[in-house]
C-alpha cells in the first residue's frame, strides 16, 4: 500500500513506512558486452559470451573455458599509470559506474555529494593481484612488493575508489556474500534510501577471478563445466546434460534514487525496486539446502516486502548456475514459494549466456531484469536441449519471448547458504501514471 505526502510517495510494509526507491541509471561490462545496450542486444539474440580462456595457459586444467570480458584495455580508460594501481575487479566497477552515472545524467557536486552513497560488492576481490605479488616476494624479495598492493586487494576498495573518483561522501559499504553479493548490494542500498540516509545510491558488484588458482579450486570441487570443446554450449541451466557452471568476470552498477529526488531533477526512471529479502540456509558451506527451503523463504519474504502476490510476478530471473544441485534446489524452491503458479511462471537463467559473474552476477541480472520491464522481452535460457524430469518449469528455452512485464523477481544464492531476492516493477506514480 502506498500513500503520498506532498510530492513524496511512501510504501507501507507491515508496521514500517518506507520511501519508494527507483532506478535511474544502468552500467555494465561483462562477457556479452562492454555496455548495457550491447549486452542486451546479445541477450535477446540468445548468444553466448563463453569461449576458451585466454588470460592464462589453461592447457593443464580440467576446465579451459570461461566468460572473459573482451576488447577491454584499462589504460584507455584510466591511463597506464593509474590502471596499474587498480585491481581488475575495481576497473570493471569503475567502467560500469561511469556508464551508470552518465546514463542517470547525474553530476556529483557540493550540492548533493553528502547525500550520495555507494554499495559495491565482490565475492573474492583482487586475488590475482595478491597472487602476483606473492610471486614477486618469492622471486625478488620483500623490498620489491608493490606499495599499492594492500589497497588493491581489499574487497572494499571498489566502493572507496568510486567515492574518490566521483566525490560521493554519503554512506559507503562493501558487501560480500559469495554469489548473492550483487543482489545484496542493491538490496542494502535500497534500504539505505528507504530509511532516509541517502537520496541516491550507486550499487552493484564486480568480479575478476579468472586465474589458475581460482579456476583450479572451483574445478577441484567439481563445480565447473568441462565442455572444453564446445564452450558456447557449456552453460546449460536446467538442462539434463548440465555438468557445472562456467565462471565469468565483469561488473554491473545501478543508480538508485528516492522517488522524490528523481522527480525533483526530472530523471528518467527505468523501474522501481519493490522488494528485497535475504535469508540463510544454515545447512552447508557450499551445497544448497534440500528442496531449497531457505531460497523459498527468501522469495516469500521478498513478496511480503513488496506487498505482492505470487500471481503478480510476470518473469523470474533465476540464479540458474547449470550445476546439478543448484538447478534442482532452485526449481524445488520456486515450486514451494509459488505453488501452482510456478508452472505458469516464465523463468530463465541468463548465466547460460554470460556465465557466472560470482559477486557481480546479481547486479548484471538486475539490469537484465529491468530491461525486460522496459522492452517486454523475456530473455531465453540457451542450450536447453534435454529436459530434466525434475526441472519441469517454463525456462524460456533457447529463444527470447515477447510478453507484458510489470513485475520481475531476481534470485541469487551463494556459498555459505546466502540467499537474496529482489523484486522490480514498472514505475507508476502515486496516481497510477508511468
Amino acid at each position: 500500500m502506498d500513500f503520498r505526502v506532498g510530492s513524496s510517495t511512501f510504501m507501507i510494509t507491515g508496521d514500517l513506512v518506507k520511501k519508494r526507491v527507483v532506478i535511474t541509471g544502468l552500467g555494465t561490462i561483462n562477457p556479452l558486452g562492454n555496455d548495457v545496450q550491447s549486452t542486451w542486444d546479445e541477450v535477446i539474440k540468445g548468444r553466448s559470451g563463453i569461449d576458451r580462456i585466454t588470460q592464462f595457459d589453461a592447457s593443464e586444467h580440467s576446465t579451459q573455458i570461461a566468460g572473459e570480458v573482451k576488447g577491454f584495455d584499462a589504460s584507455e580508460h584510466f591511463g597506464r599509470k593509474e590502471s596499474r594501481r587498480m585491481g581488475r575487479y575495481v576497473q570493471f566497477a569503475a567502467v560500469a559506474s561511469d556508464e551508470a552515472l552518465k546514463d542517470a545524467t547525474l553530476t556529483v557536486d557540493e550540492s548533493n555529494r553528502d547525500r550520495i552513497g555507494i554499495v559495491i560488492g565482490t565475492g573474492i576481490g583482487s586475488i590475482s593481484t595478491a597472487l602476483g605479488e606473492a610471486d614477486v616476494l618469492r622471486e625478488r624479495g620483500p623490498g620489491r612488493i608493490n606499495p599499492f598492493m594492500i589497497p588493491m586487494i581489499l574487497p572494499d576498495t571498489a566502493a572507496g575508489q568510486m567515492a574518490i573518483m566521483f566525490g560521493a561522501r554519503g554512506p559507503n559499504l562493501c558487501v560480500t556474500s559469495a554469489c548473492a553479493t550483487g543482489t545484496n548490494a542493491i538490496g542494502e542500498a535500497t534500504e539505505i534510501i528507504r530509511r532516509g540516509s541517502a537520496d541516491i545510491m550507486l550499487a552493484g558488484g564486480a568480479e575478476a577471478v579468472l586465474n589458475p588458482l581460482v579456476m583450479a579450486g572451483f574445478a577441484s570441487m567439481g563445480a565447473l563445466s568441462k565442455r572444453n570443446d564446445d564452450p558456447t554450449h557449456a552453460s546449460r541451466p536446467f538442462d539434463n546434460e548440465r555438468d557445472g557452471f562456467v565462471a565469468g568476470e565483469g561488473g554491473a552498477m545501478l543508480v538508485l534514487e528516492s522517488e522524490e529526488h528523481a522527480h525533483a531533477r526530472e530523471a528518467n526512471i527505468y523501474a522501481e525496486v519493490h522488494g528485497y529479502s535475504l535469508t540463510n540456509d544454515a545447512f552447508h558451506i557450499s551445497a544448497p539446502a534440500a528442496k531449497g527451503v531457505g531460497a523459498a523463504m527468501c522469495m516469500q519474504l521478498a513478496l511480503e516486502d513488496s506487498s505482492l502476490q505470487t500471481r503478480d510476478i510476470d518473469y523470474l530471473n533465476a540464479h540458474g548456475t547449470s550445476t546439478r544441485l543448484n538447478d534442482l534446489s532452485e526449481t524445488a524452491a520456486i515450486k514451494s514459494a509459488f505453488g501452482e503458479v510456478a508452472y505458469n511462471l516464465p523463468i530463465s537463467s541468463t548465466k547460460s549466456m554470460h556465465g557466472h559473474l560470482l559477486g557481480g552476477a546479481g547486479a548484471l541480472e538486475a539490469i537484465i531484469s529491468v530491461q525486460t520491464i522496459q522492452t517486454g522481452i523475456l530473455p531465453p535460457t540457451i542450450n536447453y536441449a534435454t529436459p530434466d524430469p525434475d526441472c519441469d518449469l517454463d525456462y524460456i528455452p533457447n529463444t527470447a519471448r515477447k510478453a507484458t512485464v510489470n513485475k520481475v523477481m531476481s534470485n541469487s544464492f551463494g556459498f555459505g547458504g546466502h540467499n537474496a531476492c529482489l523484486i522490480f516493477g514498472r514505475y507508476t506514480n502515486g496516481n497510477g501514471a508511468k
